[in-house]
């Protein structure tokens, strides 16, 4: 693991889950935990970009995942990730605020082939439940109305520490 990925601050799953990405056992620093996050600032990123997701803050949320996946280089699962969660927040985008349903046609088909070989819970985030509903968006995007994605088995909406995260990425 990177330096620059880890982050003590960053809890665990839920009790009972254990995602891709977190590493039970292992320890922080100097003292002995339950486990790590294999890239904490990820699994952070991840956090705030769902939630603000969640609550239709789309623009945020892609801010959220470009900003992390400028810590990875081509081709590896993280960036993967990323990359394409950046575009499922991007084609939301397209959809929601201007109406452009080919514009989300085609980041969500970009956004699927970035999912290729990734893990279906990945840092806590249900890809399986992602990748079915960009598809069925493809040919009825009406599918995304009310869609919220699930982190660690249940959907969750932004707080005032989500809106801290990005304010502090634009500093």
């Amino acid at each position: 693991m990177d330096d620059h990925t880890r982050d003590p601050s960053v809890g665990p799953p839920p009790l009972g889950r254990e995602p891709t990405g977190w590493l039970p056992g292992e320890t922080f620093g100097d003292g002995p935990e339950n486990g790590r996050w294999e890239h904490a600032t990820l699994r952070r990123a991840t956090v705030h970009g769902v939630r603000l997701y969640n609550s239709g803050e789309f623009h945020a949320s892609h801010d959220c995942f470009e900003d992390e996946w400028y810590n990875y280089g081509r081709g590896s699962t993280e960036s993967k990730f990323l990359h394409g969660m950046v575009q499922v927040a991007a084609g939301a985008y397209k959809h929601f605020d201007f109406e452009d349903d080919d514009g989300m046609r085609s980041l969500f088909t970009t956004a699927l082939e970035y999912f290729t070989g990734v893990p279906r819970d990945f840092y806590g985030v249900d890809l399986l439940e992602i990748r079915t509903r960009l598809s069925n968006a493809l040919s009825d995007p009406t599918v995304l109305h009310g869609w919220q994605i699930t982190l660690d088995g249940h959907v969750s909406e932004a707080t005032d520490a989500d809106w801290a995260y990005v304010e502090a990425m634009e500093h």
